[in-house]
């Protein structure tokens, strides 16, 4: 059903997605968006897609800058308001994500968190997560890791409809750090 739900938003948001498309070209040029590998259910690597939100910049020693120093104006706002991530549409469409669930990261971070990391795998990453309602970018990678592991030892569809709700809020109020997330250690 997801799968289904998430080819007819693909159509209906495509005007939508094209306009996004056009300004990030004419802003920063192309690609357009955005690949990287990503670990997906059972720790299966997938590409995740993504409007591109920061550009190549390198300093004199020719490394890339910091993100903070590489992310443009336009990239903060598809950033804050969550439209960079709807060529994610796709991934659902695709199956390797779901509209909720823990975000997919990269095979090296997951690998990294051992038994918390084969854990988190046992659902499909999502669109959005309850570590992305609950603080997101103002919480440590533990935090976020927690607050994951409890969406996967407690998901249902009542926590799912909660955190897209919650999601568009952060969409238009911005991040929030909430009582969850100030405390992810003790659920």
């Amino acid at each position: 059903m997801q799968r289904f739900v998430a080819l007819v938003l693909s159509i209906l948001t495509a005007p939508l997605l094209l306009v996004l498309a056009v300004i990030t070209a004419v802003g920063m040029g192309t690609p357009v968006l955005f690949r990287q590998q990503r670990s997906g259910l059972g720790g299966r690597p997938f590409t995740m897609v993504k409007f591109r939100s920061m550009t190549d910049a390198v300093g004199a020693d020719g490394k890339l800058l910091p993100d903070s120093e590489r992310v443009t104006a336009w990239g903060r706002f598809l950033r804050r308001s969550r439209l960079d991530e709807l060529p994610g549409l796709w991934s659902i469409a695709r199956g390797d994500m779901a509209f909720v669930g823990p975000r997919p990261l990269l095979p090296e971070t997951v690998s990294s968190l051992g038994e918390r990391g084969r854990e988190r795998g046992e659902v499909l990453p999502g669109l959005t997560g309850w570590a992305q309602v609950n603080g997101n970018a103002l919480l440590e990678l533990d935090d976020k890791i927690a607050l994951d592991l409890f969406y996967v030892r407690q998901a249902n569809w009542r926590l799912d409809l909660a955190i897209l709700m919650r999601t568009f809020l952060v969409m238009v109020l911005g991040e929030r750090l909430t009582e969850a997330g100030a405390r992810p250690h003790s659920r």
